[in-house]
């Protein structure tokens, strides 16, 4: 059984920064380095959206809302996925949710985020 459990959420203020994980358990780091991993979030009352994807082959798209100041990263050896959030806005409030995807897909249940002064 596949889980994704995500960690590293919190309070910050605008302009702080934040990093977020996401561990696999139930993969093979060689299995894990086989999905294609993601961010998504969830803002309160809209829909969830992606954030960034890091491919098996390391490759990385972003959200033109986060381009510059979010890095998505991942480690095969830790089957772990990072988010790396600098100068943090309000809203980039919402609850993260990292997802992993080859034949299925697999989602988290998410980490707040809440920017606020």
């Amino acid at each position: 059984q596949v889980q994704l459990v995500e960690s590293g959420g919190g309070l910050v203020q605008p302009g702080g920064s934040l990093k977020l994980s996401c561990a696999a358990s139930g993969l093979t780091s060689m299995s894990f380095g086989r999905y294609a991993m993601s961010w998504y979030r969830q803002a309160p009352g809209k829909e969830r959206e992606l954030v960034a994807t890091v491919g098996s082959a390391g490759g990385t798209n972003y959200a033109d809302s986060v381009k510059g100041r979010f890095t998505i990263s991942r480690d095969n050896a830790k089957n772990t996925v990072y988010l790396q959030m600098n100068n943090l806005k309000l809203e980039d409030t919402a609850v993260y949710i990292c997802k992993g995807e080859r034949s299925r897909s697999y989602w988290g249940q998410g980490t707040q985020v809440i920017v606020s002064s």
